[in-house]
């Protein structure tokens, strides 16, 4: 079997050159993340290892190779930054920005559910990245805490594109992302358009960072579907009702009916204490 990159006879030499590795800091299906730093600058690093043979097993290779197309274009300071790929034989090496916090489920796990002032702060974030994929024809399609990371100062860093696409003409026919997240045209089947999908999946994260939990909750998959096609969630008492009513227009059945970005940006809950920096239009970069 293929070791990993812990034990250094086994890196490739580009990769000791410049790198020291460093601690697990999780496992995947065809790979694993372990920190790494810099040798000159002392930098921490996130490096994804992914090997090739278990991405040929799996037939991956596509879904990476767009992954690494779309980090290496997007620029963003809510998006993870990709900054080097070392290709070889046996694995290629992506090496990230390292996001100390880990992700917002675990983070969640630590502390329990935000109120609102935290929660708008994170959402805050999560929304301007997410419009400027948008802006830049990127679609993520699979929205989810366990792919939104936080740095050391709580800021977000939306991860994960694997299952990513270009908005090429508008709509997609592929049911992709964890099915507790699926909105209901993914359930439907058919053809759909992507960002309507992230909405949902942002709308869906707004609710579990002021719950602690999915407003989609049941024993299988079946029964969460059929809560989703029906519309069927509580909206707790302690939310005030400009949060109501966002999460409403997010979650809202009809992907034609629900809420765009540019929407959400003007909403009222949305504008409180927004940075100036976030104020401005997302640059298209693609």
């Amino acid at each position: 079997m293929d070791s990993s990159i812990e034990q250094g006879g086994n890196c490739p030499n580009v990769f000791k050159q410049k790198y020291e590795p460093g601690d697990l800091i999780g496992c995947g299906g065809f790979g694993e993340v372990r920190t790494a730093t810099d040798i000159q600058t002392r930098r921490k690093f996130a490096v994804k290892i992914l090997i090739r043979e278990r991405m040929e097993r799996k037939k991956m290779e596509e879904r990476v190779k767009r992954e690494i197309e779309i980090l290496r274009l997007l620029r963003h300071p809510h998006i993870i930054r990709l900054y080097e790929v070392i290709d070889t034989p046996k694995k290629i090496y992506l090496v990230m920005e390292y996001a100390e916090l880990g992700d917002l489920t675990v983070y969640m796990e630590a502390i329990g559910k935000l109120q609102e002032e935290e929660a708008r702060k994170i959402f805050q974030q999560i929304i301007s990245g997410v419009e400027y994929c948008h802006e830049n024809r990127v679609v993520h399609r699979d929205l989810k805490p366990e792919n939104l990371l936080l740095d050391s100062e709580r800021n977000v860093k939306i991860a994960d594109f694997g299952v990513c696409n270009i908005i090429s003409d508008g709509q997609f026919t592929t049911r992709c992302g964890c099915p507790d997240y699926f909105a209901p045209e993914l359930i439907s089947g058919g053809f759909y358009e992507g960002p309507p999908v992230d909405v949902w999946g942002c709308g869906i994260i707004l609710y579990f960072l002021l719950c602690g939990t999915r407003p989609f909750v049941a024993d299988n998959n079946h029964s969460v579907f059929k809560k989703i096609m029906d519309g069927i969630y509580t909206l707790p008492s302690h939310l005030s009702p400009e949060v109501k009513d966002l999460i409403s227009r997010m979650l809202e059945k009809n992907p034609f009916e629900r809420i765009e970005i540019p929407k959400i940006r003007e909403h009222p809950w949305f504008q409180a204490h927004l940075p100036r920096y976030l104020t401005l239009p997302p640059p298209n970069t693609l």
